[in-house]
């Protein structure tokens, strides 16, 4: 640590978790018992924390802060009075802190500080709260759905899961904030089975009211010689941990939990078919995102993913106009990482279905090729050229279109030449 400093420092939280687990861990966090602001100050660290006394060593970078309590003193994720001096216990701060695993210290010795269980739950594979007070934050059960995802042969305390639906009750997931449900969604869709957290949020009513377009997808019928899962909710959780599967990004995994929202807006006269869902999905998923203030790399692929994705399916049909026309409209030749990722989602969501998890998805190849030809065309040359007959604006544009569908329809003519086709 950075200079000499009264009190006795212990790692805490999710870095002694990993270390017991045998992951690896990429920060530590510290806490620092019988000190003061003045002496960490004195001593070189860096505070940093508005609400609470944290700071940072100076050399290593890592967070220390005072132990410290909490006390619920009014609604939503901000409504916490804390309280930090010498006199608070090591037990005290970890008393505060969401669940039993999360709840556990190391001494410089290497010694295990475990006050509420914390390795025999993990030894169980258990996820637990440690005390009655977790049901005053809200942010403790999307952080609890955020877990389930990544220890997802971890089950969930059945008392645990009872003190989520009384926070649900009580309203205080109403009160948080759009930012932070944005960054454990958003992080709970990172981990390694992003369909455990949506679940946790459904099993204790909270999904309903953080992203009710998606809880209403549960119960809504497919067609199941499509969809052989039939349900779409159900559809939707193995379209996410197909995303994880191939380690998508962020940008396609928010895609997919978004691009079905319309089929949960389709009139019950109308099941099992959905015709127009895609176009209701794009403008729910608008919604969506502009509510939790999603960043624009997301809402934009999710944006397309959803106007598109039934036609990126079915364009195994389309001939070298139909895929050119696809392209432009997803704004392929300005954006083809973009689109790139489009495709992923595409994939992702065909083999997101019972028993169809590993077959072939020729489409993101083929498309993947037709880009490639209509951006091999110098569009520069072919203007010019156009400009040099006496076209203007659109015309212009047309001999660019149609140069594209050429180089497309070359490409598609020498595949077919070299599959036997």
């Amino acid at each position: 640590m950075a200079g000499p400093v009264s009190g006795t420092f212990y790692v805490v939280g999710g870095a002694v978790r990993d270390a017991l687990l045998g992951r690896p861990s990429n920060d530590r966090d510290w806490v620092v018992v019988g000190s003061t602001p003045e002496a960490l100050a004195a001593a070189g660290y860096k505070p940093v924390g508005k609400d609470f006394p944290v700071f940072l060593d100076p050399r290593t970078g890592e967070e220390v802060a005072l132990a410290r309590t909490e006390r619920k003193s009014a609604p939503g994720y901000h409504g916490f009075s804390f309280h930090a001096d010498p006199s608070v216990t090591l037990e005290d701060d970890l008393a505060r802190r969401d669940l039993t695993i999360n709840a556990m210290a190391q001494a410089a010795d290497g010694r295990i500080v475990d006050p509420f269980g914390g390795r025999r739950d993990l030894e169980a594979r258990v996820l637990r709260h440690v005390s009655p007070a977790f049901a005053e934050d809200p942010v403790r059960l999307l952080r609890l759905a955020r877990f389930a995802a990544r220890f997802h042969d971890f089950t969930i305390a059945p008392e645990t899961l009872a003190l989520c639906r009384a926070l649900v009750d009580a309203g205080e997931v109403d009160a948080l904030v759009p930012e932070r449900v944005w960054q454990e969604l958003a992080r709970g869709l990172m981990e390694a089975r992003p369909s455990r957290m949506l679940a946790v949020l459904r099993a204790c009513g909270a999904l309903a009211r953080l992203l009710p377009e998606v809880d209403r997808l549960w119960g809504v019928p497919q067609p199941p010689e499509h969809h052989p899962e039939v349900d779409t909710g159900a559809h939707l959780l193995l379209v996410l941990d197909q995303c994880a599967d191939v380690q998508a990004p962020l940008s396609v995994r928010w895609a997919a939990l978004v691009h079905d929202l319309g089929k949960g807006t389709t009139p019950r006269s109308e099941w099992p078919r959905h015709i127009g869902h895609e176009g209701r999905s794009a403008t729910l998923a608008r919604a969506v995102a502009e509510r939790l203030r999603v960043p624009n790399d997301c809402r934009e692929l999710a944006d397309t993913v959803a106007r598109e994705h039934t036609h990126v399916h079915g364009s195994g049909g389309f001939g070298a106009a139909a895929l050119v026309r696809l392209l432009e409209r997803c704004d392929a030749f300005r954006r083809p990482q973009r689109f790139a990722e489009l495709l992923l989602a595409c994939e992702c969501d065909a083999r997101g279905r019972a028993g169809l998890e590993a077959r072939p998805y020729p489409q993101r190849a083929r498309l993947a090729a037709a880009l490639a030809a209509a951006q091999a065309i110098d569009s520069a040359a072919v203007a010019a050229a156009a400009a040099a007959r006496g076209a203007k604006g659109p015309a212009i544009g047309a001999a660019v279109h149609d140069a594209r569908v050429a180089a497309v329809a070359a490409t598609e003519t020498s595949r077919s030449a070299s599959s036997g086709t």
